[in-house]
């Protein structure tokens, strides 16, 4: 089983405009309300490709009422932990010029009680992959706490990235901003073979438009699309990290692993919400990603 784990749940609004103006009225042709948050979406694409996934969300007041059913509406397993705040919203605003705006709310702030009943449901589940995405809401004790001996992938970033690296994650997986961030680094090989430096077993960087880069003890590749979507992206890298999850789980080689990273990572583009796929184009691109190793592998 894959276990995702969002400690900072969101009910995602998705509006669609025709165009944003600052300082202007706006009306939304469309609106959609979903369960969200990164490990979230991370569990509605696996459930798409057929794994066996269980989502560990928060949630609490009406907004979590909300996306607690979903969660169920949607057929994804999942295990509540209840919490005394009102779950965040997050916002994206589609624009008809193709541009995407985010507005994301910090979170509610957890107790220990709240975060020690967190960890309790991630190590009372016996898991194959263990997946742990998003910000950490104010109050959260870390991820470091909840990672342990079996296989994972962070995926988080700043200061929540950096503390997490001393429990040795197996991948992280920041994009080329986040992994800027964090090492003051501007080549991505470099940075990423700092953060394996750290602790992290491997570090696959997302490019955006270019696709992939993974840096691991066993080589350093790059992945490239066959062609160049738009759309709206702000899935797109939690279908990288189902992507690793699915090939972790089935040790499968690097370079197989980033060839489904990056056809999924574009169905997720085609999708019209975060956590929705187009799999017609996932199983046609798998066979046309680029995957091709580059000299500078770091092997240590």
């Amino acid at each position: 089983m894959i276990v995702t784990v969002t400690p900072n749940t969101a009910l995602d609004v998705t509006y669609t405009v025709d165009g944003l103006r600052p300082g202007g009225v706006h009306r939304a042709r469309d609106v959609r309300h979903r369960a969200g948050g990164k490990g979230v979406n991370v569990a509605r694409v696996l459930r798409a490709l057929g794994a066996d996934v269980r989502a560990i969300v928060t949630a609490g007041g009406a907004t979590g009422a909300t996306v607690e059913s979903d969660l169920a509406a949607a057929g994804i397993p999942a295990d509540v932990v209840p919490i005394g705040g009102e779950t965040r919203r997050t916002t994206t605003v589609l624009a008809d010029d193709g541009s995407v705006t985010l507005l994301n709310e910090p979170g509610p702030r957890l107790t220990e009680s709240e975060w020690q009943t967190l960890a309790a449901a991630v190590r009372a589940r016996k898991t194959d992959v263990l997946v742990c995405s998003g910000s950490l809401p104010p109050g959260a004790g870390g991820y470091a706490g909840l990672l342990g001996s079996t296989p994972s992938i962070l995926d988080t970033s700043g200061e929540a990235l950096l503390a997490a690296l001393s429990a040795k994650p197996s991948v992280v997986k920041p994009n080329a901003d986040e992994l800027r961030e964090v090492t003051g680094l501007r080549d991505p090989v470099a940075a990423a073979t700092e953060l394996r430096a750290a602790g992290a077993g491997a570090v696959v960087v997302s490019l955006g438009p270019e696709g992939l880069l993974a840096v691991t003890g066993s080589g350093t590749w790059h992945a490239a699309p066959s062609t160049v979507l738009t759309g709206n992206t702000t899935g797109a890298g939690d279908a990288v990290v189902a992507a690793l999850a699915l090939g972790l789980s089935r040790a499968e080689a690097w370079p197989d692993i980033l060839r489904r990273a990056v056809a999924l990572s574009g169905a997720a583009v085609l999708g019209p919400l975060a956590g929705d796929v187009d799999l017609a184009h996932y199983q046609a691109e798998q066979g046309l990603v680029a995957v091709s190793a580059r000299p500078e592998q770091d092997t240590t």
